[in-house]
C-alpha cells in the first residue's frame, strides 16, 4: 500500500519543493510520453515506491505528495521513443537525477548500466540497454531552506575595489596543517579561521572557486582511472559537490559563505553551463539526455544522432531552448538568493550566447542576464572564448560584464620574458585595454587582468620551465597549451643555481607588481604568493594529489618573504586609490595642467612615435594624476640596470619611492624632480610625488 496519496500538484516551481505539508515535484520534458517518480530509502539503495505522473501543463510534468518531507530520496524514469538518429534517447531503465535537485546522495559507479545503449553492442549508441542503472547512480534529495543567515550582508565590493583570488576549494586546504583531517578539502575547512584570517591579512577581496556544482571524478577513460579534479563536468547546477561536504549537510556551504562575508570576502563561483558531464553520444545517461535529449542539447542538424560541440567536451548545452535557459537562470538566482554568492565566472561563455551556433550579443542568455534584477546585483565575468567557429570574443560582451583578458596575460609574460616589440601593447594593457573594451560606455574594470590562472603554468613554473611537463596526465604530454610565453632563466625546472633562482624571483615579483599596478580588475591564483609549483604541468585538471594541493608545510622562509611582498603591493594598490577609476584614459590635459596618463622614456621625456616603434625597447613608465595623488611606475625588463631620469615636475616636489620589486635600489627614498637614478634590471619601481 502506498505511503502517500498523490495529488495533481503544480507546474511551478520546478524541482522538489517542500511547503511544510508535503512536496511538489515538477519536471520539464517536451517529448516524454510518460514520467515516473521513484522514491528510495534514506541511503538511496532500495526503491520503495513508484508513482506515474499524469499531469502535464506546458511540458511540465508535476505531482504533489502530501506528508512527504525533506530528506526524501528520489529519481525519475522517463518514457518515450529511443531513436538516436532523430535525437530521441529516452530509456526508462535509467534512473535520472532531478535537474533542479538541491542535494544528492550516493556515488556514481562507472558501470555499463549507466549508459542508455548496450555497451557491448557493435551498434554502440544505436542499441538499447535494458540494464537498470538505479544501483549505480546518485539520487536526488528533497531539501528545505531553513538556514539562519543571522543578518548576513555581502561586502559587495565594486569592481574597481576588487582583488580576485582564484582557487580550488579542495586543493587549498587538503594539506592545511591547522585543520583536522575531516575538514580538509571541504567547505567547512575553507570557512575555518586559519584560512579566512590569512586571506583577510593578505588583502584580497573575493575568492573565486573552481566549479563546486556536483561533478563526478574517477572516470574510467582509455583504460585507466583519471580524476576529474577541476570539476568542469557538472551534472547538476543546484547541488554542491558531495565530496566537499564534511557531513551531508549542504548548509556547510552557506556557513562558509557567511564566515567569508564576515571577514570581508566575496564568493564568486566558476560555473559550467555550456556542457554537462554526460558528454557526447557515447556518454552516460544520468539526467538531461534521458529526460529530453532533443531539448537540452544542441544537436547536429544534419544527423541528430550527433551533437554540435563548441566546448570540446562532447555536446553544447542548448540554452537557446527557453526551458533550458530558464534552468540556467533559476540556478543562478538560487545561488544568489539562497546561497548568498556574490558573482559568477562563466566557463566558455560564448557557447551560452550562440544563436543557431553563431555567437550573438543579442542572444537570449545575454538578454535574460541583462534584465534580471537579481543578477544585476552581482558580478558577471565571462571567459570570452570557446572552441567553436567565431569562438574568440574578448571584448564582445555587453556593458556590466567583465571578461578574462588573455591579451593582458600574454603580453605581460612576453615583456618580462624579454621579448622584443612588446612595449606598445603592454602600455595599452596596463592602461585598461581601451582598444578592446572601450565601447558602449563600458568601464575600465571590464578587463579582468591576470598573469596566471588555474589553466596553464602557475607563476613559479612560468619562470622555471620553457616547456610543459604533463606526462603525469597520461596523454603523452599532448594535452595543455604549447603557447606559454615562459622562460626558465637558464635551466629547466628546479635548480640550486643562485643566479638563476634570483632572476626567477625578480621576474615573478615584477609580473605581480605589473598586475597590481595596472588598470582593470586584478586576479591572482592561490599559491602564486608563496611560489607554489606544479612541476611544469600546465594542465593538471586530473591531478587530485600533492601536485596541485597547496603544500602549506613546504613553504620556505624565502617564500614567506614573497608572501609579505605580495601583501605589500596589494596594500599599495588599495592605499593609492588611483586604480579606482571608472573611465578609460584619454591622454587629455586635466584642469591640473597634466595629462590623465603620460608615458615616459628613460630620458624623462614623453614617448614619441619613434619610441613606440623601437622593437628593442624593454622599458617604459607611466605617470597618473588623480585627485590629490600623482604617481609614477617604471617597468624595466632589461637584464641590466638602466639609467633613468625622473620627469621634471616641479622644483619643490620630489619622487618618493614606495616600492622596488628587486629590493636592490640603493638611493635615498625621496628623489628630486629631474634626478637620474639607476633602475635595477627585471624590476618595477613605484613612486608617489611629494613635497
Amino acid at each position: 500500500m502506498s505511503e502517500f496519496k498523490p495529488q495533481a500538484g503544480k507546474p511551478y516551481p520546478l524541482g522538489a519543493t517542500y511547503d511544510g505539508r508535503g512536496v511538489n515535484f515538477a519536471l520539464f520534458s517536451a517529448y516524454a510520453e510518460k514520467v515516473e517518480l521513484c522514491l528510495f530509502d534514506e541511503s538511496g539503495s532500495q526503491e520503495k515506491e513508484r508513482y506515474v505522473i499524469t499531469e502535464n501543463d506546458n511540458n511540465i510534468w508535476h505531482l504533489y505528495l502530501p506528508e512527504a518531507k525533506p530528506g526524501q530520496v528520489y529519481g525519475y524514469r522517463v518514457y518515450g521513443p529511443y531513436k538516436p538518429e532523430q535525437g530521441y534517447r529516452f530509456n526508462p531503465n535509467k534512473l535520472l537525477i532531478d535537474p533542479y535537485g538541491r542535494k544528492l546522495v550516493g556515488k556514481l559507479i562507472w558501470h555499463k548500466a549507466i549508459f542508455g545503449y548496450d555497451w557491448d553492442s557493435p551498434e554502440k549508441d544505436l542499441s538499447f540497454s535494458t540494464l537498470d542503472s538505479a544501483p549505480y547512480v546518485p539520487k536526488s534529495v528533497v531539501t528545505e531552506n531553513n538556514f539562519d543567515w543571522e543578518g548576513d550582508v555581502s561586502p559587495h565590493y565594486p569592481y574597481e575595489d576588487s582583488i580576485i583570488y582564484e582557487t580550488h576549494l579542495r586543493g587549498y586546504t587538503k594539506l592545511h596543517p591547522q585543520l583536522p583531517d575531516a575538514k580538509r578539502g571541504t567547505f567547512a575547512g575553507f570557512g575555518s579561521k586559519c584560512v579566512t584570517s590569512y586571506l583577510k591579512w593578505l588583502g584580497v577581496t573575493a575568492v573565486e572557486f573552481l566549479p563546486i556544482h556536483t561533478f563526478f571524478g574517477n572516470r574510467h577513460k582509455k583504460g585507466y582511472v583519471i580524476d576529474n579534479y577541476w570539476g568542469y563536468e557538472s551534472f547538476t547546477f543546484f547541488a554542491p559537490e558531495q565530496s566537499y561536504l564534511e557531513t551531508d549537510d549542504i548548509n556547510e556551504f552557506k556557513q562558509m559563505v557567511k564566515t567569508l562575508h564576515k571577514n570581508g570576502l566575496e564568493v564568486i563561483l566558476d560555473v559550467v553551463y555550456n556542457h554537462t558531464g554526460e558528454g557526447n553520444q557515447l556518454g552516460p545517461t544520468l539526467c538531461y539526455r534521458g529526460i529530453d535529449n532533443l531539448s537540452y542539447y544542441t544537436l547536429n542538424p544534419d544527423n541528430k544522432r550527433y551533437y554540435y560541440d563548441s566546448t570540446g567536451c562532447g555536446a553544447s548545452f542548448n540554452v537557446q531552448n527557453p526551458y533550458v535557459l530558464r534552468l540556467v537562470m533559476d540556478s543562478l538566482r538560487y545561488w544568489v538568493e539562497e546561497m548568498h554568492v556574490d558573482g559568477f565566472r562563466f566557463d566558455l561563455a560564448p557557447t551560452l550566447c550562440r544563436q543557431n551556433t553563431v555567437f550573438s550579443q543579442r542572444s537570449g542568455f545575454l538578454y535574460a542576464a541583462g534584465q534580471d534584477p537579481v543578477l544585476q546585483q552581482v558580478k558577471l565575468i565571462a571567459e570570452p572564448w570557446d572552441i567553436g567557429m567565431g569562438g574568440y570574443q574578448v571584448g564582445a560582451f555587453p556593458p556590466g560584464w567583465a571578461e578574462w583578458n588573455d591579451k593582458y596575460r600574454d603580453v605581460v609574460r612576453r615583456f618580462w620574458k624579454g621579448d622584443q616589440f612588446q612595449t606598445p601593447e603592454l602600455a595599452s594593457r596596463i592602461a585598461g585595454s581601451s582598444d578592446v573594451f572601450d565601447y558602449n560606455n563600458r568601464n575600465i574594470w571590464s578587463s579582468i587582468n591576470f598573469v596566471t590562472a588555474h589553466d596553464g603554468f602557475c607563476l613559479r613554473d612560468l619562470v622555471s620551465y620553457n616547456h610543459k611537463h604533463n606526462c603525469a596526465n597520461g596523454e603523452e604530454n599532448r594535452d595543455g597549451t604549447d603557447s606559454n610565453w615562459s622562460w626558465n632563466s637558464g635551466a629547466e625546472g628546479e635548480t640550486e643555481n643562485a643566479v638563476i633562482t634570483e632572476n626567477r624571483t625578480a621576474r615573478a615579483k615584477a609580473m605581480l607588481a605589473t598586475l597590481f599596478f595596472s588598470f582593470g580588475t586584478p586576479m591572482m591564483v592561490a599559491g602564486d604568493e608563496f611560489a607554489h609549483t606544479q612541476f611544469g604541468n600546465n594542465n593538471p585538471y586530473c591531478q587530485d594529489n600533492v601536485l596541485t594541493w597547496i603544500a602549506w608545510e613546504a613553504i620556505r622562509e624565502q617564500d614567506k618573504s614573497f608572501v609579505r611582498y605580495v601583501k605589500k603591493i596589494i596594500n599599495l594598490r588599495k592605499k593609492l586609490k588611483i586604480f579606482e577609476r571608472h573611465h578609460f584614459f584619454t591622454g587629455k590635459i586635466l584642469k591640473s595642467g597634466v595629462k590623465d596618463i603620460t608615458w615616459y622614456t628613460e630620458k624623462g621625456e614623453e614617448f614619441a612615435q619613434a619610441d613606440w616603434h623601437d622593437g628593442n625597447r624593454k622599458s617604459l613608465s607611466y605617470s597618473v594624476f588623480t585627485g590629490s595623488k600623482y604617481i609614477m611606475c617604471i617597468f624595466n625588463a632589461n637584464f641590466n640596470e638602466q639609467a633613468w631620469k625622473l620627469p621634471e615636475i616641479n622644483e619643490h616636489l620630489g619622487w618618493h619611492l614606495l616600492l622596488d620589486s628587486s629590493s636592490k635600489f640603493k638611493d635615498e627614498k625621496l628623489l628630486a624632480s629631474g634626478k637620474t637614478i639607476r633602475v635595477p634590471g627585471w624590476s618595477v619601481l613605484l613612486f608617489e610625488i611629494k613635497k
